[in-house]
This record gives C-alpha cells, structure tokens and sequence, in this order.
C-alpha cells in the first residue's frame, strides 16, 4: 500500500505545507539523502501546542504534539518533496520542551516514530535521538527533523 494510501487509510488530514519561518530552506537534498528542517508542534490551523511538558502539559499532550510535528513532516514530504519519491526515513531527531525533572522524552517522541512507521511501515522506522531542551521556538512544545532517503 502507498503512504498515499496509508495516509487516507488511518484518516489523517495534513496541514498545508509550513513555510520556513528565517532564513533557511524547508529541506535540502544532497545526493540521495533529504535533511528535513525541524518542524513545530502546530496544527492545521496554525495553532502551536506550547509548554513545558511535565509542567505545563502532561505526557500524553507531549505525545499529541509529536504527532502535530510529525504531521508537519509528512505535510512538507508530501507537498514539496512527494511521497512516492521517499525510499525510507533514516534518522528522527526529536526536541521536547520538557520540565527539568522530566524524563519520559523516549515516550513523547514515540507517537512520532510510530505515525512514520504507520505510514511508511518498516520504511518508516528510524534511527532516532530523543533530546530534552529548555526552551524551543516560539514555546513549542516538540520539535522534529528528519532524514529521508530518496528512490
């Protein structure tokens, strides 16, 4: 099945593409290899999911935002790059705005892991570093980036 396919299949609705925000570009190609820019918790109406989690939002609100980035992601493969060129996504890394004593940041970034692994299934999964940070842009709660391998 095409992550085309899978995308309609698990009913997912993508949010417009995101427009880089600096001076940067959305992604670069370099050989065979796409380095995604990171993307925001923000929804489809240009909502950001903010906070600290383990503060300010609980973990399952940390996981929902993952899942707004990984959306994100998706939204700019499938608009800018095209999904059916993407042979795997090789490496996830995921910022998670968390309290200092919040450890659980493996477990926020899993609902991004696995929406890649839902739709690309084994192409999908990933080498991943899951880091904690004290702040992110604009308060956003998650933050992803990604490298894909193209066909």
């Amino acid at each position: 099945m095409s992550p085309y396919e899978k995308i309609k299949q698990l009913g997912l609705v993508l949010p417009p593409a995101p427009k880089p925000a600096g001076l940067y570009q959305p992604f670069v190609v370099s050989g065979k290899l796409v380095f995604l820019s990171g993307q925001i918790s923000k929804d489809g109406e240009g909502n950001i999911l903010t906070g600290k989690v383990g503060k300010d939002l609980s973990l399952e609100d940390g996981q929902r935002a993952a899942r707004l980035a990984a959306l994100n992601t998706l939204s700019i493969m499938k608009n800018l790059i095209g999904l059916e060129k993407i042979a795997r996504v090789v490496k996830m890394t995921g910022f998670v705005q968390a309290a200092p004593d919040f450890y659980q940041i493996p477990d926020v970034l899993n609902a991004a892991s696995a929406l890649f692994a839902d739709v690309f299934e084994d192409m999908g999964k990933h080498a991943r570093s899951a880091v904690g940070m004290a702040s992110l842009p604009v308060n956003a709660a998650v933050e992803i980036e990604l490298v894909l391998e193209l066909k």
